[in-house]
């Protein structure tokens, strides 16, 4: 991977880093804000499902965050952009759509075609086991 395209990943990578990150302050300030002494149980519940969904959107972009680190790291230490299964280079497209990937895509396809077949075993053994 040439020099600039690597700076302009890593340049994606800290923005996504600083967004991850002023949102999380944003959520939890607000979160503070809120009053949530409200008489009407209906507008209660809605103010706790508002929170709940707050919540696991934040912790599903604290696991993002996680990633994002660790590429940047992988940037750092210059094994960014190769694939953790087979060691080839991981195509220039698929880093600028998902910068935080660590495999190429056949080695993906292939992981996910494991994982599908694991699913579909468990679902029969589970529909067996049910009659």
């Amino acid at each position: 991977m040439q020099e600039a395209q690597l700076e302009q990943i890593k340049v994606r990578l800290e923005e996504m880093q600083a967004e991850i990150l002023g949102e999380s302050e944003e959520t939890v300030h607000g979160m503070q804000e809120e009053s949530t002494l409200y008489p009407d149980p209906n507008d209660r519940a809605s103010l706790e499902t508002e929170h709940i969904n707050n919540l696991r959107i934040r912790d599903r972009e604290r696991k993002l965050l996680g990633k994002v680190e660790e590429a940047l790291e992988r940037v750092e230490n210059k094994t960014f952009g190769y694939c953790e299964e087979c060691g080839n280079e991981i195509g220039k497209e698929r880093l600028l759509i998902r910068p935080v990937t660590t495999f190429c895509v056949a080695c993906k396809e292939s992981q996910e075609a494991v994982e599908d077949n694991k699913w579909c075993w468990k679902k029969l053994l589970f529909s067996i086991l049910l009659k």
